[in-house]
């Protein structure tokens, strides 16, 4: 999203990224990723868990439970308008922009 904020915004998309990690974790991120879009704490997960974004997971071969990669939108009033898991960086944002008409 970072190399993409600038057309999103344009088309009235807001980012906003969802993580398990403390606050602190998180500006450390951020900074050292570049990152042009806020970022926000969910480290009891809880926020995860009911939007369906936590589960079986495998990294580096290693299969654990945890939070799934998933871009979720929300229109203006506050409605789901799509829910995508197990997001696939590469080509995700070019997805998303057509399918959003942005």
């Amino acid at each position: 999203f970072r190399d993409n904020l600038a057309s999103l915004r344009a088309a009235g998309i807001t980012v906003l990224g969802i993580s398990a990690d403390p606050v602190d974790t998180l500006k450390g991120f951020a900074t050292e990723n570049d990152l042009n879009y806020d970022l926000l704490s969910d480290a009891d997960s809880r926020t995860a868990k009911e939007w369906g974004a936590w589960g079986e997971r495998t990294i580096n071969g290693e299969t654990s439970e945890g939070p799934l990669r998933s871009t979720v939108t929300i229109d203006t009033a506050g409605l789901v308008r799509t829910a995508d898991y197990g997001v696939d960086v590469k080509g995700h944002v070019a997805a998303l922009r057509e399918h959003l008409g942005a």
